[in-house]
């Protein structure tokens, strides 16, 4: 009976160490086989991710979420990161990016700086069916370009930095939150408020005196009375950006352009306005924008190379050479109206910017 026992207890043994090694056997394989996918799969960075402000209550039917919340709650790593790198770019891919070489921006804005509420605002730059509107003519280039090119116009402009590679896991991220925005929103392409609303122009040239005075009483609570922008209680990002300085975007931007600044400031600012209930009249988005403009900020190299055909140069881009005879003051401050009235009569081109 004892050798019974024994046997069995034996048995017992031998199948409970089987049952281990298949169990630990398996284990190792799906291991491995995740190792082997990971190698065929972009590798997305873990971020924590962090709401961006929003300048008014985003439009959406009750069924949806916010755009954070619905982002947060995705599952998707690509597109979080993608979410991450506009609302947080100057830490992720900036000055304050712990990598050196993730450095690609050179100031303190983020991508929402500029593209207002997560990129969902009406006329504030909004990112919402921007995919579907390339590739496109860019007249700065005078070529047909991708959306990812555009991105790197950004990058080296407004952020005054560097390109990125095009198929690199950050770009792809990126484009990967402005194509499901279009998802989420269910927006009709035709209906979008894309770009910036026109103001009417005055016909005057910039006054400085006055622009000075609107941004003390409008804008400096905000971006502080020396255009430096506030920081937040870390010291290091901004509530509030600069704009103007080593940190702002670039002279080759084209925030620095009057008449586009006067657009953006006039509609979406002071931070909570919106388009169909503007506080600044014309003239003082106008001047206001032109005072902006003509304080110091970093100097992009070659730009004499933008807008190969000339004619189809902004008529307030700050920088020459242009197709007319008119000075490079008069493209910065205006009075605008003479300059198109040149253009129309000469080459049968409306400018409107």
């Amino acid at each position: 009976m004892q050798s019974k026992k024994s046997k069995q207890e034996l048995e017992d043994l031998i199948s409970r160490l089987s049952k281990t090694i298949a169990t630990a056997g398996l284990t190792l394989v799906l291991l491995v086989s995740l190792l082997l996918i990971g190698t065929f799969f972009v590798d997305v960075p873990q971020v924590r991710m962090m709401a961006a402000p929003a300048t008014e209550t985003q439009d959406l039917t009750e069924e949806k979420l916010p755009i954070f919340d619905a982002v947060a709650q995705s599952g998707d790593e690509q597109l979080q990161f993608g979410y991450a790198l506009l609302t947080q770019t100057d830490e992720l891919l900036g000055p304050l990016a712990d990598d050196p070489s993730k450095r690609y921006t050179g100031n303190a804005l983020q991508c929402t700086s500029c593209h207002l509420n997560d990129g969902a605002k009406d006329y504030g730059i909004s990112l919402v069916s921007v995919d579907q509107r390339f590739p496109q003519y860019r007249g700065r280039e005078d070529k047909m370009g991708t959306l990812a090119e555009r991105i790197n116009g950004c990058f080296t402009r407004s952020m005054n930095g560097r390109p990125l590679e095009v198929d690199q896991p950050e770009m792809l991220a990126m484009i990967a939150y402005i194509e499901w925005l279009d998802d989420y929103l269910e927006v009709d392409p035709a209906t979008v408020k894309k770009g910036l609303k026109p103001i009417e122009l005055p016909n005057r040239a910039v006054n400085l005196e006055q622009g000075a005075a609107v941004y003390n009483t409008q804008c400096a609570v905000c971006h502080q009375p020396d255009g430096q922008g506030l920081k937040n209680p870390d010291g290091w990002t901004y509530t509030y950006p600069p704009l103007w300085g080593s940190n702002s975007y670039n002279n080759g931007a084209g925030m620095n352009r009057v008449i586009t600044a006067a657009q953006f400031i006039k509609y979406n600012m002071p931070f909570g306005v919106s388009h169909d209930n503007p506080i600044l009249t014309d003239e003082q988005a106008y001047d206001v924008a032109g005072y902006m403009n003509q304080q110091e900020r970093p100097q992009r190299a070659n730009l004499e190379l933008d807008f190969p055909d000339r004619i189809k140069k902004p008529m307030s881009t700050p920088y020459g050479p242009y197709a007319d005879n008119f000075s490079i003051e008069q493209h910065q401050l205006g009075p605008y109206q003479p300059i198109m009235a040149f253009y129309q009569e000469n080459f049968g081109v409306k400018k409107t910017k």
